[in-house]
């Protein structure tokens, strides 16, 4: 399930993914940075540019490139929290938006199985208009292939 509303200037995704494995299992997957790149769909040629293995913890800083409709996007992140295996945050230090906080919980499930829940709260540059346009569609995008993804890994 993929959600998108308007928060004043901002915007909040809300998607949410039931797998059937432990939540030690998912969330170790999510604290391997390398993971990300699976996780990110192909049209946006995402790399880390940050040396790995990345020491997952609170303010780390991870740099990537990528292109956003054909156009070269250099973003830096950093760790806001770190809260193994319940969560974590990362937060846009610089790159594509105005804003981009991104949540993860983790939350363990009936049967062994993990409820992965990701907030993103964000705000484009140009506004309503880009978020109409573009950013929208392209943000559920990134988290329709994340699930997709995440389902082919943890069947």
């Amino acid at each position: 399930m993929i959600t998108v509303q308007r928060e004043g200037r901002n915007w909040m995704l809300t998607a949410r993914i039931e797998l059937p494995h432990p939540r030690a299992e998912v969330f170790g997957f999510f604290a391997d940075a390398a993971n990300l790149e699976q996780l990110t769909p192909p049209w946006l040629r995402f790399s880390i540019v940050t040396p790995q293995p990345i020491d997952m913890r609170r303010d780390v800083r991870i740099e990537y490139r990528l292109q956003l409709h054909r156009v070269p996007v250099h973003w830096k992140t950093q760790i806001a929290e770190w809260d193994p295996p319940q969560g974590f945050v990362d937060e846009q230090i610089s790159g594509p938006y105005r804003l981009w906080r991104h949540e993860h919980r983790f939350e363990a499930i009936s049967e062994g199985g993990t409820r992965v829940h990701d907030r993103v709260l964000y705000r484009p540059r140009g506004g309503r208009l880009a978020n109409w346009l573009l950013v929208e569609r392209d943000v559920r995008g990134i988290f329709e292939f994340r699930h997709s993804q995440l389902l082919r890994r943890f069947p």
